[in-house]
């Protein structure tokens, strides 16, 4: 017995030790996008878009991050107070006060102008990870009168700040990029999606005060370090540049926030970071953007989360990608990654599974 103890631990070890080991066999068969990860009295529960469920949200629990048990479609959107129609994406889970709280998007059903994106974000809440969730209002939580999706938020000094993305809808944006492309006949303008902030109230019920932007896609061309924000555009994907998917956490007085850009139906999606010393920015784009893009077999990479070991000293990133074999098909990956002491935040992946 104490020998296969010894070798479990020293597995464990090994998986969990050097920058460019491989941490799990990615990808995970978890046929999710926008993985969120929450760790719970011993437990991780993942929850995400799609997951073969209909109009709501699945959700997997796993001891060990390697091994995942599907726990069924935790949400439903004909719940007593659902008020979404279609569209359910990116949840994410949050326990307070003993309850655990969804936040997640879906298309409003009152849309008394026919807007093809009528986007909002809800919360609904439940006694246990597993669900049943059910809203706790039938409506969303407010309406900034524009459509929104990819809620994220962060718990700090009795305050709750909700971070979201504005989305491309109907949002066209002069930039050195569209005039770029513009002139090559491709499109006649470019929308774009930009990441906003606003304090929550703390029983979910409304906002506090306007929302501040935080982040937006580079107005000029010819920056090495944020082309890359660009290239649906520059590939001629689609006439959308997207800034979406913010993960913020404080580390050493920081706030860092990641997000993703690109179109998250194509190759080119990506993650980079921003910084600030305050919850509400200003936020400053990293240097060593994008931290995690396509390379080798995996491509499409973006919409992350972040999860740590049991032990609490691993950071880890939960992301969504596809490879070669699976095709079009989202997939979840976890990858380590580490904030060096420099203050660079830098993810060791994608890896793939040989």
């Amino acid at each position: 017995m104490m020998r296969k103890i010894w070798i479990g631990l020293l597995s464990l070890l090994m998986a969990v030790g050097g920058a460019k080991a491989q941490f799990i066999a990615n990808p995970l068969p978890i046929p999710f996008g926008d993985p969120y990860v929450m760790y719970d009295q011993g437990k991780y529960y993942m929850y995400g878009t799609g997951g073969d469920v209909k109009n709501g949200f699945g959700a997997y629990s796993s001891s060990n991050l390697k091994e995942w048990k599907f726990e069924g479609q935790v949400y439903h959107h004909d719940n007593p107070n659902g008020w979404g129609i279609h569209s359910f994406w990116a949840p994410e889970v949050y326990k307070k006060g003993g309850k655990y709280y969804m936040l997640y998007s879906a298309q409003w059903k009152q849309n008394p102008n026919q807007e093809k994106e009528n986007f909002k974000i809800g919360v609904a809440v439940s006694d246990k990870p597993t669900g049943p969730f059910i809203d706790l209002n039938d409506r969303p939580i407010f309406d900034p009168g524009y459509p929104i999706i990819d809620a994220n938020l962060l718990v700090e000094n009795g305050k709750i700040y909700l971070y979201y993305s504005r989305c491309c809808y109907k949002h066209p944006v002069a930039s050195e990029v569209a005039q770029w492309a513009k002139k090559r006949g491709w499109y006649n303008e470019v929308e774009e999606s930009w990441v906003y902030g606003v304090e929550l109230k703390t029983d979910f019920s409304g906002t506090i005060g306007a929302p501040v932007l935080l982040l937006r896609p580079p107005v000029k061309m010819g920056s090495i370090k944020e082309e890359w924000e660009s290239r649906s555009v520059t590939a001629k994907e689609v006439n959308r540049r997207w800034t979406e998917g913010s993960y913020i956490f404080k580390k050493d007085k920081i706030y860092y926030m990641m997000y993703s850009a690109n179109n998250f139906d194509g190759q080119n999606y990506a993650i980079g970071y921003a910084t600030s010393k305050s919850p509400l920015g200003p936020f400053k784009k990293a240097d060593n953007n994008p931290v995690l893009q396509r390379s080798g077999k995996v491509s499409g990479t973006g919409h992350n989360s972040i999860t740590y070991t049991p032990d609490g000293k691993q950071m880890l990133c939960v992301y969504h990608g596809r490879t070669e074999a699976t095709g079009h098909q989202r997939l979840v990956f976890i990858d380590k990654m580490e904030v060096a002491k420099d203050g660079r935040l830098m993810v060791h992946g994608p890896t793939l599974k040989d």
